[in-house]
């Protein structure tokens, strides 16, 4: 079952709204990291609020990068989204655990903290690429995004992710919903969206029932009618290459290249995102290290 991401208005157009089932997603992610239910439950909610900020792309090539430290046991988690419905991330420290709360569930602010930034990075392919950031409110993801776009891009924003981890660690369900408010709306229009958000409680328990996400959305917002103008099948995906890997060795410089054939005479290096890992072997590094002096002897014929 393919699982995808909508996005849509209502017949008023007074809000926008993106929703997506990222079950699938947040599973791949777990098998890749190998983590603890509560950092998989952290990191599929900021796999699913990366989807939905993806997007709202415009280009094709641009990305985005979300980036959470709140100081909890989990340390920096990081996802890279587009808008084609690709997205990948990862924790620092997968393994790290915290008890339940006392309602019986994953305590994810927890693991996250509270005491630090939700960090966004839009590359559009411009020069700098679009960085801003906010404090974390709660550390349980949805509220801190909301947080965000209403205090740095002065946007509305309703945001509600979930995951639910079975007991045999995998993922039973997991997505979200995103909801903007349009500008210049009436008090009446705002009370009505409020009113009906106010309703919605738990987002996992929706996910949980394993219904097409179509009817989903209209299960969270009842009281509108709601034209669905996008539908993007979503997918975990990492991009990384022998190529990437390379940079990556070149970008350490040439005492550190150096130093690595001297103790190791091969360098093992591995994705953060999906843990691939590359070899390079004693010539491969040499080669390297020749490109680096050789752009180091010719300084001053790039001018």
């Amino acid at each position: 079952m393919m699982t995808y991401l909508i996005r849509g208005i209502d017949k008023d157009i007074t809000f926008r709204f993106f929703a997506v089932d990222t079950t699938q997603v947040v599973e791949k992610a777990r098998e890749y990291h190998q983590s603890s239910p509560v950092a998989t439950a952290a990191l599929g909610r900021l796999l699913t609020a990366g989807l939905m900020v993806g997007a709202t792309l415009k280009n094709q090539e641009d990305k985005v990068t979300l980036r959470v430290n709140g100081g909890g046991p989990l340390g920096t988690l990081i996802v890279t989204a587009n808008n084609e419905g690709h997205v990948k991330g990862y924790v620092a420290n997968p393994k790290a655990e915290v008890p339940i709360r006392s309602d019986g569930k994953l305590d994810v602010g927890s693991v996250v903290g509270q005491d630090g930034m939700l960090q966004m990075i839009k590359d559009m392919g411009l020069k700098e690429p679009y960085s801003g950031s906010s404090p974390l409110v709660s550390g349980e993801i949805g509220d801190d995004l909301a947080s965000y776009y209403f205090f740095s891009e002065q946007q509305p924003t309703v945001v509600g992710v979930g995951v639910l981890v079975d007991k045999d660690r995998t993922v039973k369900s997991a997505g979200g919903f995103m909801l903007q408010l349009m500008p210049n709306l009436n008090d009446d229009e705002i009370k009505k969206i409020e009113g009906t958000i106010g309703q919605i409680e738990g987002i996992s328990n929706y996910f949980e029932k394993e219904e097409d996400i179509e009817t989903i959305v209209k299960q969270l917002l009842p009281d509108f009618e709601l034209t669905i103008t996008e539908k993007t099948p979503v997918a975990y995906k990492c991009d990384c290459s022998r190529k990437r890997m390379e940079e990556v060795l070149i970008s350490l410089g040439e005492q550190e290249l150096e130093e690595i054939l001297k103790m190791e005479n091969k360098a093992e290096i591995s994705c953060h995102f999906c843990n691939k890992k590359y070899l390079f072997g004693e010539n491969e590094l040499r080669s390297m290290l020749d490109d680096i002096r050789r752009q180091g002897d010719c300084h001053h014929c790039h001018h």
